[in-house]
Parts: C-alpha cells; sequence; structure tokens
C-alpha cells in the first residue's frame, strides 16, 4: 500500500524494469539451481568447459551467488523492504556476468560472449533504473 508521501513508482520505465527483473531472476535462478545440483562431471558433459579450470567447489561458488541474485532482484522490491538491495543484486550478477565473459575470452569459448553481453547488459539496466532511473521507496 502507498502513501502520499511515498508513491509507488508506475510508467513504462517501471514496467520495463519488472519486466527485466522476472527475466534474469529466472535466468539466473535455473542457472545457478543447475550449478548447485549438478556435479562438475556432469556439467562438463553438458557442454561447460570452464569448470576444468576452476577448482571443484567452484560451481557451487557460482550457483550460490546465481541463486541469491535472482531472490535478490524481487524479493526487496516485491515487499519494499530494503528495496535498494535489487539494485545491489543486480550489480552483483552484473559482476557475475564481467567475470563469467573476461573467462569465456580468456579461453576462446567467444560463442558464450553474447549470452554474457545481453544478461549483463539487463542487469546493468536493473541496476540503473532501481538505484536512481525508477527506485522503489522504501515501506514507511
Amino acid at each position: 500500500m502507498s502513501t502520499p508521501e511515498t508513491p509507488t513508482p508506475s510508467g513504462p520505465l517501471h514496467i520495463a524494469l519488472w519486466v527485466g527483473q522476472a527475466l534474469l531472476a529466472a535466468a539466473f535462478g535455473m542457472a545457478g539451481a543447475m550449478k548447485l545440483t549438478t556435479s562438475n562431471a556432469d556439467l562438463l558433459a553438458n557442454g561447460m568447459a570452464w569448470v576444468e579450470r576452476f577448482p571443484d567447489f567452484m560451481h557451487y561458488v557460482i550457483g550460490t551467488a546465481e541463486v541469491l541474485g535472482a531472490i535478490g532482484l524481487i524479493v526487496p522490491a516485491a515487499t519494499r523492504i530494503l528495496p535498494k538491495l535489487t539494485g545491489a543484486a543486480a550489480l552483483g550478477l552484473l559482476a557475475v556476468m564481467v567475470l563469467a565473459g573476461i573467462d569465456h575470452a580468456g579461453a576462446g569459448e567467444t560463442g558464450m560472449l553474447p549470452v554474457n553481453a545481453v544478461l549483463g547488459g539487463l542487469a546493468a539496466f536493473v541496476a540503473w533504473g532501481r538505484l536512481s532511473g525508477a527506485p522503489i521507496p522504501a515501506r514507511s
């Protein structure tokens, strides 16, 4: 419920940000859950060659970051409890995509770079939007 002092944002930008948040949450939630529930050998067998370049536990670290980021994109904004955390979650996922892009480029896996660029760009848009463009006010 909004009060006159803290109106809930509306309009095309707000809608576009919610759509972006939902898409990112779905993508990173599913990717993170897969990394948390799949062995290194199975990830490698499914075309994720990067697991060979990192310690065995790293897919759990990355999966945890992705799942927490997905939660952070939705819950703070939806509840209006510390909604700036939504922007922080988007920045964290942007960092994940930048690091993934650097790793893929260094390994010559250029086919993954468009995925990193699209998800990273969408995360940057959500971060900008929720931190300055159309922030959601906290509950009063």
